[in-house]
């Protein structure tokens, strides 16, 4: 099969086209005929090394296809259904085996793109704006690279559940599609430094703070987070794009004004088949009924994953990016 293989940690330029032999699928699990896979900063983060990973493997934790074959213990899904996974690994390939328990139904009215586009994104802001800070009408909230592919569907799902948003961008470019997302500001912090970002949201309102940040990227973006917050107001460090944040002094929390601070993980919040499908079955339901549209950047054939890895990574891209095989 044609696949991405990495075999030493490093840039974008590890990942390498490879001829490797076909997968089969073990007792409890499905062959799957990739048809689309996501591309995403854990897929950067895994190959640069940042967290741990075994050599070599085959990259990309997010794929949606139909299934070719199942191992004897499956009992469902069955051969031609089209399924989606996330947090596995194997995506950027012609064929992946996943354990027939992670995979989830997609219906045909989505498409193999759309669906790519949304299935980690879109879970990842279920869990967000319903468990790492519940988003109630009238909440302020403060999206953090509200242009990507994340802040894209976080925006548009803030707003279905009555709040207002205020987003950050490095783009006049980005400004426009975060806008039409349904951002009701935009911060441009290409000019400004953390305590920068903090004040034009503190002043966009009216000096009271905002009611919570969601905030992937991390190191650069945490002081300014941080001090946007109103008293009590809750920071979701959910990525760290642009670098882990380095130790802090808990006293900050209290002179903010009893702030929380969480640092949530999609694993934890589809650690149950249950949860996984039911996140995913809404997820996909408010796409089907035009409710969330994911926004796709850029889709590249298998072979070019270095470049979308080197666009995602230089903020180059708006929106998801796709591979498609």
């Amino acid at each position: 099969m044609r696949a991405i293989s990495v075999l030493r940690h490093g840039g974008p330029d590890v990942l390498t086209p490879a001829a490797l032999p076909d997968p089969r699928p073990g007792a409890d699990e499905v062959l799957i005929a990739v048809e689309a896979a996501g591309v995403n900063f854990i897929d950067a983060h895994l190959r640069a090394g940042r967290y741990p990973v075994a050599l070599p493997y085959v990259p990309g934790q997010e794929g949606v296809g139909r299934v070719l074959a199942a191992g004897p213990a499956v009992t469902g899904p069955r051969i031609g259904d089209r399924v989606g996974w996330v947090n596995l690994p194997g995506a950027y390939a012609e064929l992946a085996v996943i354990p027939a328990e992670r995979v989830v139904p997609i219906p045909e009215d989505v498409s193999p793109p759309t669906a790519a586009a949304v299935l980690l994104h879109g879970m990842t802001a279920h869990y967000l704006v319903h468990d790492s800070h519940a988003v109630r009408a009238g909440d302020t909230i403060l999206v953090h690279a509200a242009a990507g592919g994340m802040g894209l569907l976080l925006t548009q799902w803030i707003k279905l559940l009555g709040g207002r948003v205020i987003g950050t961008v490095s783009s006049a470019a980005k400004e426009e599609r975060a806008r039409a997302a349904g951002a009701d500001e935009v911060i441009r912090y290409d000019a400004l430094d953390p305590a920068g970002v903090a004040s034009a949201a503190n002043a966009l309102t009216g000096g009271a703070g905002v009611a919570a940040v969601y905030d992937g990227i991390g190191a650069p973006t945490f002081d300014g987070s941080l001090a946007a917050l109103r008293p009590r107001g809750t920071l979701v460090l959910y990525g760290q794009a642009g670098g882990p944040v380095p130790p802090f002094d808990l006293g900050r929390l209290n002179q903010g004004g009893s702030l929380r601070v969480t640092r949530p993980n999609l694993d934890h919040h589809i650690a149950s088949r249950e949860e996984l499908t039911g996140r995913a079955a809404d997820v996909l339901r408010l796409v089907a009924s035009g409710a969330l549209t994911p926004h796709i950047g850029s889709v590249r054939p298998l072979e070019d994953a270095a470049g979308a890895h080197a666009d995602l990574e230089g903020r180059r891209s708006i929106g998801k990016l796709l591979l498609t095989v």
